[in-house]
């Protein structure tokens, strides 16, 4: 029997033990899969507990906390310093970041292309990550932000920069967005029409008109505002739910090789969605 986990803290609302329980059953796999909650003073002393494990899921806190726990670590979990896939093969762990595939892979299911025209709302965790992978497919990209986090975007596209000296990245405020032109992807990763706050939107209707295309991080609820207009203007559209499902197919596919079909992942983000809707208002 696989033995797995997630590690976090408080993880009270967790998605992730149903989203795993269907990918492992959908292959029929023989698992175990428990949530473990400790402070990052608690994780040293719960190191042998957590490394006879065969593979586990990180969240807050431990994301970074966990790397000295690695042997190795993937490219990805390299670009962000940052750990939330482990897989022990013979006593070897390796670290990943499947938060980044998890985001590629939802995009990609939208039929849409990160390397046009790309405007962030949002910069900080996610919103980071976005714009990296974003500028690294070649994106046009534009970083929308409060005034106050102006110096976290600028902090951002000189990561990128590093990364990618002719990243194309420009920072506005979110009340200056050029809706003159088309953005073939509007991508929000602010906290702007979460849950229980839900009647609120990021962009005004012009942004969204502009757009042809948006992706919404937030998955409660399960169709924000922004989501809402854009489905009503005939726009392809995707809410958080997808990255959540792909980045955990993505974890499945690192332990046991696994593959699963379009058409699977997009039922358990239905049935994903749903549980959200029942039981998280």
């Amino acid at each position: 029997m696989g033995k797995y986990a997630l590690l976090g803290q408080s993880l009270k609302h967790t998605m992730s033990p149903p989203i795993h329980d269907r990918l492992f059953r959908l292959r029929g796999r023989d698992y175990s899969y428990e949530i473990i909650e400790l402070t990052p003073d608690e994780l040293e002393q719960n190191a042998e507990r957590l490394a006879a494990l065969d593979g586990m899921n990180i969240t807050i806190p431990h994301k970074i906390g966990i790397i000295s726990h690695c042997d190795k670590l993937a490219d990805s979990a390299k670009r962000y310093n940052s750990v939330n896939c482990i897989d022990n093969k013979n006593g070897v762990h390796t670290g990943y970041n499947t938060d980044c595939d998890g985001f590629l892979r939802t995009v990609s299911a939208m039929g849409v292309a990160l390397s046009g025209r790309v405007l962030l709302i949002g910069c900080g965790g996610v919103g980071r990550m976005m714009a990296i992978e974003a500028a690294l497919e070649g994106a046009q990209l534009t970083i929308a932000v409060l005034e106050s986090d102006v110096p976290l975007a600028e902090q951002a596209k000189a990561e990128i920069l590093s990364m990618k000296s002719d990243a194309d990245i420009s920072i506005v405020r979110n009340t200056e967005i050029d809706t003159s032109v088309t953005y073939d992807l509007l991508m929000n990763a602010c906290p702007v029409g979460m849950y229980p706050k839900s009647d609120a939107c990021p962009v005004t209707d012009e942004v969204i008109a502009a757009s042809k295309a948006v992706f919404d991080v937030i998955y409660n609820p399960r169709e924000t505002v922004l989501i809402r207009k854009a489905r009503a203007a005939g726009k392809a559209a995707s809410g958080g739910m997808a990255m959540l499902v792909w980045q955990a197919v993505s974890a499945h596919e690192i332990w046991d090789g696994d593959t699963y079909t379009d058409y699977e992942v997009a039922g358990i983000i239905t049935e994903m969605e749903d549980i959200v809707e029942r039981d998280f208002k």
